[in-house]
């Protein structure tokens, strides 16, 4: 039976709009690729001695691979609504397994940053899957089955850095990206064979495809208000684990790359919350379960300034942040994949690379307010990105700024 027929024949299929073992795919489909952005997190000690360069400078690795995956959102993520998704997604995930493979083999720290740009752009594959789950589930559900897709995908988030430690302690840097390189291959096979088709939704050229996702933002308030909360919520928790090594492996703990790695499963209990925040969603508790998530997000990193000598206090600290960030990330699809459709793929762009945009922000001032003011400068600003989206959040006029109108877009 093909994978369409069975979607059409399963039970699970009739209920919730896709079988159980396809959301399972998807989820760790988006979780495999969306981790490639975080791999080099643990490693930017080792490759700081490996390129010869500073700390300071090996941090724009983690920037430049955010600013590949925003432009991968602007420019590659709205071709979703425009060409058949199966074959979108075989092609990206191609061009990511050849990146890694450069990025395993590089003899410069410029040639790695390159690779790691263009690897960083086409593992937006993610941002593909995710409203391709919300296009086969029924309104009822779409909390649901998103929330345990992007379940998937955060638990990638989370465990890459630990993943990327022991790989690199057993078998080096490089073996870490050509590991990658071997799964997304394996990857782009597996999906290529188990998904549905799935027919664009738009015939505009794509140009127009581009120029309709900016008037998107117009359109619909909702879309630019979900993307800022985020982009405050993914800055904040950027800055905190792209500087957190630094903490770990310095004089106050003296942690080698596996024990940061160890350290990074910690924040993987964040990714439990997933589902829930999806229920919460359906539920329609949108506006006041962002509103704690932002001022539990601020607390934790007050946790984590008072109790920086103490690595229960920042596991704890890193937990929360995690949740938080989790449940605005969920509510935030929840809302904006409600606006229009048959743009999913397009809302889903400009909320991304809004939100990445402020996490390539948070790691680059992160990175420059920790090496100038140390730990305590860096909680400071994790505590304050939150404040000023919690501000934000009071100008909300209710459920109709929460989801905006429902205008269809061409």
């Amino acid at each position: 039976m093909s994978a369409s027929s069975e979607l059409r024949a399963s039970p699970t299929a009739r209920e919730h709009g896709v079988p159980g073992w396809l959301v399972a795919l998807l989820a760790v489909a988006s979780g495999m690729t969306v981790a490639n952005l975080y791999y080099a997190q643990p490693l930017l000690s080792s490759l700081s001695g490996v390129f010869h360069t500073s700390t300071a400078t090996v941090g724009t690795l983690i920037t430049l691979t955010q600013v590949g995956y925003v432009i991968g959102m602007i420019f590659l993520v709205p071709l979703g609504d425009r060409l058949e998704k199966r074959n979108l997604i075989t092609a990206l995930l191609t061009v990511t397994t050849l990146a890694l493979v450069a990025a395993g083999l590089a003899t410069s720290f410029p040639m790695l940053l390159i690779a790691s740009l263009i690897s960083g752009a086409t593992s937006v594959v993610a941002q593909i899957l995710v409203p391709f789950a919300a296009s086969l589930a029924p309104d009822h559900a779409r909390g649901r089955i998103v929330g345990r897709v992007m379940s998937g995908l955060l638990t990638g988030i989370l465990l890459s850095r630990t993943l990327s430690s022991l790989v690199s302690d057993l078998a080096g840097w490089r073996t870490v990206f050509l590991g990658s390189a071997a799964l997304m291959a394996v990857l782009a096979v597996a999906l290529r064979a188990a998904l549905p088709q799935h027919a664009p939704t738009t015939t505009i050229p794509y140009h127009q495809v581009l120029g309709s996702t900016a008037r998107l933002v117009g359109t619909h308030p909702a879309l630019l208000r979900r993307g800022l909360y985020q982009a405050a919520m993914f800055g904040a928790f950027s800055a905190f684990w792209t500087t957190v090594s630094f903490v770990l492996t310095g004089p106050r703990f003296h942690y080698s790359p596996v024990g940061v790695g160890v350290f990074a499963l910690v924040g993987a209990a964040g990714a439990a919350i997933a589902p829930l925040a999806g229920h919460w969603a359906d539920r329609g508790l949108l506006r006041p379960m962002t509103g704690i998530a932002f001022v539990v997000t601020s607390l934790a990193f007050a946790l984590a300034g008072f109790g920086g000598h103490s690595v229960v206090l920042i596991a704890l600290a890193a937990i929360l942040i995690d949740m938080a960030v989790q449940t605005t990330l969920i509510l935030g699809q929840h809302t904006i994949y409600q606006l229009d459709p048959a743009a999913r793929a397009r809302l889903n762009s400009v909320f991304i690379a809004t939100f990445f945009a402020g996490g390539a922000v948070g790691s680059q001032l992160g990175s420059v307010v920790y090496h100038s003011g140390g730990w305590t400068a860096l909680t400071a600003l994790g505590a304050a990105l939150p404040v000023v989206a919690l501000l934000y959040w009071t100008t909300e006029t209710g459920q109709r700024a929460a989801a905006g109108p429902g205008t269809a877009s061409p």
